[in-house]
């Protein structure tokens, strides 16, 4: 079964506000990029947190059929990225978001109303 990128993107957005992600930022980068059409965006406060965000995208995904491609990052729980194929996310802990501010590299990307 296959995903559309505008549906991968709304299962990714509705996995991080269930587990109360910080400041969720949907970029579209069609047209900018060719790793992928979306990128979300979003942060933890704790290692836990960060860790519950990414498992809900996990679960939602391994749900909808959606094939996932890679995760990095869950055993530091510092930036976690979860590769879907046409949307990637990137859960941040607030440290890290901060430092590394990847909204400000994509800033050619559109943000997209995720609600």
């Amino acid at each position: 079964m296959s995903v559309k990128p505008k549906e991968l993107l709304h299962l990714a957005t509705e996995a991080v506000a269930e587990r109360k992600a910080m400041n969720v930022v949907a970029l579209d980068l069609t047209g900018i990029s060719l790793v992928a059409d979306y990128f979300v965006v979003c942060h933890g406060n704790s290692d836990t947190q960060v860790q519950a965000i990414a498992n809900e995208v996990r679960k939602r995904a391994n749900d909808a059929g959606a094939p996932i491609r890679g995760i990095e990052g869950m055993d530091s729980a510092r930036w976690v990225l979860i590769d879907l194929g046409d949307v990637i996310v990137h859960v941040f802990h607030r440290d890290e978001r901060e430092y590394y501010n990847i909204e400000r590299v994509w800033s050619d990307a559109k943000v997209v109303e995720t609600v």
